[in-house]
């Protein structure tokens, strides 16, 4: 990881949010995060992370080479530690063992690295978190000194516990894996923002720009994506939309919008006009 995280290509802040993201004791001036997988190539994987203005990319251990296969092309060739955070994430695990396994396996990929993103599937259909078993390998990593940013359900109550646990961020889904489908419980994900006590990120479900930025409207502390970005018809475009919509969403958050109410009411008012 690298020792600056404002290192390289990502520093120019060009709008970013003012106030950083702290995630481990760490400053990040983008909250926008950014998946590395589904790209054409390892070149486009690089646009795309640049126009995204990213900071933290992950890297899905199990399907990503960055070092553990000495003859494929390696991304930290594009995408290199002293320039971004390289997040590696148990994406393709479905028990609590194989996920520690590929945490240990990082770890020492990446020269003693604590900070992961730990994810346990359910199923190989709706790709949900199995959460006994997310919680299980999240005790077990945060027993062995690793800095556990945690992918989960929508569930408010399921978020505190692994907040209290002492995972250093919470990534309630939005929807379904690479679905699309935007943020479909904006209640639940309220909430959660409501009670936290570590950084909230929603992550999985976001389809576009309007996605993200709804996300940072509710008051969620950053997003992570992949395959809004990697499968759209224009990436690098899409990366850049998507950058807007963090920072777009991020200010009408702080600036508070408006009561919604069922009748009009006048930009102009009509009381004092001049009879």
């Amino acid at each position: 990881m690298s020792s600056n995280p404002n290192n390289g290509a990502a520093t120019a802040s060009n709008g970013d949010c003012t106030d950083p993201l702290i995630i481990a004791g760490r400053s990040y001036h983008s909250r926008l995060l950014t998946g590395t997988g589904k790209y054409r190539d390892l070149a486009e994987t690089r646009a795309a992370t640049l126009a995204a203005g990213a900071q933290i990319v992950t890297v899905a251990i199990r399907r990503s080479n960055i070092g553990q296969t000495s003859n494929e092309p390696n991304l930290l060739d594009v995408l290199p530690a002293h320039e971004f955070t390289i997040l590696p994430n148990t994406a393709g695990c479905f028990t609590a063992e194989d996920a520690v396994r590929t945490c240990k396996l990082a770890r020492e990929l990446l020269n003693g690295q604590q900070l992961v993103k730990l994810e346990v599937l359910g199923d190989q259909k709706t790709l949900f978190p199995d959460m006994p078993a997310t919680l299980k390998a999240a005790e077990m990593l945060i027993a062995d000194s690793f800095e556990v940013m945690v992918y989960c359900n929508d569930d408010p109550l399921m978020a505190r516990l692994l907040a209290q646990m002492g995972c250093v961020a919470v990534m309630p889904l939005a929807a379904p894996i690479g679905s699309g489908l935007g943020i479909q419980n904006r209640y639940n994900i309220m909430t959660i923002v409501e009670e936290a006590t570590v950084p909230i990120l929603v992550d999985a479900g976001v389809g576009t720009a309007s996605d993200a930025a709804i996300a940072m409207e509710l008051g969620c502390d950053g997003v992570l994506m992949n395959t809004a970005i990697a499968s759209a018809r224009e990436p690098v475009k899409m990366a850049h939309a998507m950058r807007l919509a963090i920072q777009a969403g991020r200010l009408a958050s702080q600036a508070g919008r408006i009561p919604r109410q069922r009748f009009a009411s006048a930009s102009s008012p009509s009381a004092g006009l001049i009879d």
